[in-house]
């Protein structure tokens, strides 16, 4: 008679069933996996919140000290055969801090005077560097204290119901190098 401690010969079933295969998880290599992706997440998030308006069309703290000044509406015609709109101007640093961001909220009215449009955007620097200008973050072109910089904000949709006047202007976020 067999052993009942023994081990099934190779023909013989053991008596639980078959033998299960080990599985061995790296649960220690998932755990860091995941704490990884967490704090990703979050610094996606913290970085993301500074390109978003501070404080809901508010005007920001720092909007007296920047000044926009020439400003030009034109139109042009893009590659799928739409119209993008161009606000192109001067911003003007007249406080004491280095601009490295500007949010601004662009209002469009009617003939009535009623708001037909809000727009939110970031202001992008316009920089020559070769034949054609090319638009920058202001990240990129930072605005010195007392300096003026050409500036450009493209809208790719206006209400038909737009006055066609300048929209006004109002900046809602400021950040600083």
């Amino acid at each position: 008679m067999a052993d009942a401690h023994q081990a099934p010969s190779e023909g013989e079933q053991h008596p639980l069933g078959p033998p299960q295969p080990e599985t061995t998880l790296p649960w220690i290599a998932m755990g860091i996996g995941a704490a990884l992706l967490g704090v990703l997440i979050v610094g996606f998030i913290f970085a993301s919140r500074n390109d978003q308006p501070a404080n809901s069309g508010q005007p920001h703290a720092y909007s007296a000290n920047l000044k926009f000044t020439d400003l030009k509406l034109s139109a042009a015609e893009n590659f799928v055969g739409g119209n993008v709109t161009y606000l192109d101007g001067q911003l003007t640093n007249t406080g004491d801090k280095t601009v490295n961001g500007v949010t601004v909220e662009l209002v469009f009215r009617n003939t009535l005077n009623e708001v037909v449009q809000k727009e939110s955007m970031r202001v992008r620097a316009l920089t020559q560097g070769g034949p054609y200008p090319d638009v920058v973050d202001l990240r990129s072109a930072l605005l010195a204290p007392g300096k003026s910089r050409p500036i450009r904000l493209t809208l790719e949709h206006i209400s038909a119901d737009w006055n066609r006047a300048a929209p006004e202007i109002k900046v809602t976020n400021v950040s600083f190098q």
